[in-house]
């Protein structure tokens, strides 16, 4: 990255849409303190790293997991030191996201570089750390991963692959990309501009092709943009891991019952306190899912048996299922988290505001359990402000607090900048008052000389005709700089604040870091501080 890059920093709490939880939470810990384990703050991060354990069992077989795993999608040497120090006893800094087509929206990125920072500054402070990425990949919401939306010149597109419709409904992480992403792939590189666009377009075309899975090429596209940066990729889909995971599920299915009292106190609590719960919890939900024929259904208690879909168990029978067959359970997003910290001795887990909200819920569960809670920290937050925006931004004397205010007020202090628009009204006036001016001096002109009446009347012709002419004109001119004016607010809007959200919730990463170049990585980790809790409006000059 050669361009110089000007920084604002904004309060993730004053950003749009945030929630009053996420506000206290990094404003006023206090009020919340007792939702979760530690502050998130260093101290609590150092805190969870003392308290963290994992048995030397367990840590050797996730070690040859993530070895395996990470060889499969292009093991790079500084990943593989990674994964060799956390064989030896390194705390994870862990983040994670689901895998989304072409990565996704621009924060899977974000997270991964703040993942990355905080493992290099405890390691720094002798607090051996070191970053893995939890692949969302038992996550089996299809539509939330089958499309992205790809910057241009002109907007943003959205690209979606086609997937048959027998392919919902089952971990996403296994669905077989088809022959129909080789011409996305094909189309989005050639909307890329930049220095790295070689790059960029080369770790796409290996990462997606036909045959590979969402998973799989997910995983070869943030190793080969972070691996070299130290990044360790866990796909929980491995059968090892959900053995090593088996007596949580069991867990689970015995404790329901407390584990239901507990949860349903949080939300009881949390509400008191005028605060959300992200997750809604009842007495028939479990923190279970089962797999069936490939397909991934809750499990349900009712009328004192355990239901996934047309199957039905009893707890003993359930147990037993689970027993022999845990590779078909799985974690639901209160118990998730748990299940990785378990197998990873997470010191700190980095997370946006809706992962925030449910780990002040899965405390409980964590408690039940028995499995340390790690320090949760805010995700790292970034707008990028390629040259051109920056200045229609400087032309329009905006800056991004308007953009995030709306396109209705982005657009009246654009149109106060550019486009006179009561204009038009006064070419109305001036027009009724020049017809008056002359209408009254025709009688006076008339009556000094009669013969000037046919003068007066051509030249009062040839005067409103002129007026007509020039008022024709300047309308003209105003639907034209309000043409522009469209084309610029959509820009904007697109590019900054598409869909009435951050960026970095909707648009990919990849165009910026292609028309930036691989070094914007570096640039942004150096601003990636998840213990500063700000989001970072980056303007390249």
């Amino acid at each position: 990255m050669t361009e110089p890059m000007e920084c604002r920093r904004f309060s993730l709490a004053r950003l749009p849409h945030s929630t009053r939880l996420l506000a206290d939470y990094l404003d006023n810990f206090r009020n919340l303190a007792s939702f979760y384990s530690h502050p998130p703050i260093r101290e609590g991060v150092l805190a969870a790293a003392r308290a963290s354990s994992l048995a030397p069992e367990t840590r050797a077989l996730v070690a040859e997991v993530l070895a395996e795993e990470n060889r499969r999608y292009g093991l790079e040497p500084a990943a593989e030191r990674n994964i060799e120090r956390f064989r030896k006893g390194a705390v994870a800094i862990v983040t994670g996201q689901q895998v989304g087509l072409f990565s996704g929206p621009s924060y899977t990125f974000y997270k991964a570089l703040g993942a990355l920072r905080l493992a290099r500054e405890l390691t720094e402070s002798g607090i051996a750390a070191v970053p893995i990425f939890w692949m969302a990949t038992e996550d089996h919401d299809l539509a939330e991963v089958n499309q992205c939306f790809w910057a241009t010149r002109a907007g943003f597109e959205r690209v979606e692959l086609p997937f048959a419709a027998e392919s919902a409904g089952g971990p996403v992480g296994r669905i077989v990309l088809p022959e129909e992403v080789t011409a996305a792939v094909e189309s989005v590189c050639a909307k890329l501009e930049g220095p790295s666009t070689p790059s960029i377009t080369a770790a796409l075309e290996n990462a997606y092709r036909p045959g590979e899975t969402l998973g799989t090429a997910f995983g070869h596209l943030l190793a080969r943009l972070l691996g070299s940066r130290g990044l360790i990729l866990l796909d929980p889909l491995d059968a090892r891991l959900h053995q090593l995971a088996k007596p949580l599920y069991l867990s689970a299915i015995d404790a329901k019952e407390d584990l239901d009292a507990a949860l349903l106190d949080r939300a009881e609590r949390l509400a008191e306190g005028g605060y959300h719960a992200q997750v809604r919890v009842t007495e028939e939900s479990t923190l279970l899912f089962w797999e069936k024929d490939g397909k991934r259904f809750p499990v349900e208690s009712r009328g004192g048996k355990l239901r996934a879909s047309e199957e039905e168990f009893t707890a003993a029978e359930f147990r037993a299922a689970v027993e022999r067959h845990p590779e078909r359970a799985s974690a639901n997003v209160l118990l998730r988290p748990v299940v990785q910290d378990a197998l990873l001795g997470t010191a700190a887990y980095i997370g946006g505001a809706a992962e925030i909200a449910y780990f002040g819920q899965a405390q409980a569960v964590y408690r039940r359990l028995g499995v340390p809670m790690p320090a949760i920290l805010a995700r790292p937050g970034f707008t990028i402000v390629e040259r051109p925006l920056a200045r229609l931004l400087l032309k329009y004397r905006l800056e991004m607090a308007d953009v995030f205010q709306g396109r209705q007020h982005l657009r009246a202090l654009m149109e106060r900048e550019s486009v006179p628009t009561d204009l038009l009204v006064d070419f109305a006036d001036r027009e009724a008052k020049l017809k008056e001016l002359l209408a009254g001096l025709r009688e006076p002109v008339t009556r000094l000389d009669a013969t000037l009446a046919g003068a007066f009347e051509t030249a009062e012709k040839k005067m409103l005709y002129q007026f007509g002419k020039l008022h024709e004109k300047a309308g003209r001119a105003l639907g034209m700089r309000s043409g522009i004016l469209d084309r610029h607010e959509q820009l904007l809007t697109d590019l900054l604040y598409p869909h009435h959200g951050l960026q970095e919730r909707t648009l990919c990463f990849l165009p910026m870091l292609a028309g930036q170049g691989l070094g914007l990585l570096e640039a942004l980790e150096a601003e990636a501080n998840a213990d500063s809790a700000r989001h970072v409006v980056v303007l390249l000059d």
